[in-house]
């Protein structure tokens, strides 16, 4: 994993020094919902593992690498930045859909979501131009749950290639109901499809 960080960080004056494993680093993750709802914070991911500086020819690779997945930040050759490698030990991961630990090897052949770069977009979208339409998904629910959503505000929580969740609202309190796609979906055409037969089937015809 390449990490781009300030040059006057504890991380690159950390990295600069390091010889074979002997800086041991980890990294904790956040992942909040990009919409409003009580208790925004989706889940936590710790990465272990050992940090040294990206040095001679891999330095032109690593900086193509961190261009590509991210040309609007800060040009990774630049003055005040460093560029770092975190030779990844472990994973922790604790989110919306449970605790797991994550080999290295797993991690590396871990792949994004297809709509992992567009959720927050579209999460935003669902829930300010179609909110009769989420509204309207309670009627898929089972005779309890339905009950118990009565009152509350449905709110796009997470997207991803196999379904989406919804969050319930009422006040400061709230609870989750997963929608699960018939198919994975592998683009956004794709996943338009999929809302609009999840529409239908809970009786929008519009």
């Amino acid at each position: 994993m390449i990490l781009l960080v300030p040059a006057d960080s504890p991380a690159a004056r950390a990295g600069a020094y390091a010889q074979d494993d002997d800086v041991a680093a980890v990294m904790e993750l956040t992942d909040v919902a990009p919409v409003s709802v009580p208790h925004r914070i989706r889940g936590r991911a710790w990465v272990a593992g050992w940090l040294t500086a990206v040095r001679g020819r891999e330095r032109g690779i690593a900086a193509k690498l961190l261009t590509d997945r991210n040309p609007a930040g800060p040009p990774p050759g630049g003055m005040g930045w460093m560029m770092l490698r975190l030779e990844v030990g472990e994973v922790q991961v604790d989110d919306l859909w449970g605790e797991c630990r994550v080999s290295a090897e797993d991690f590396a052949a871990a792949r994004p979501d297809p709509l992992a770069r567009h959720e927050a977009e579209l999460l935003q979208h669902l829930a300010a131009a179609h909110p009769g339409q989420l509204d309207r998904l309670t009627a898929l629910l089972g005779e309890e749950a339905a009950a118990a959503a009565t009152g509350h505000r449905p709110v796009p929580l997470a997207l991803d290639r196999h379904g989406m969740r919804l969050r319930y609202c009422r006040r400061q309190e709230g609870f989750d109901v997963r929608f699960e796609f018939p198919d994975p979906v592998t683009d956004v055409m794709g996943l338009r499809r999929e809302m609009h037969r999840l529409f239908e089937a809970a009786g929008w015809d519009g």
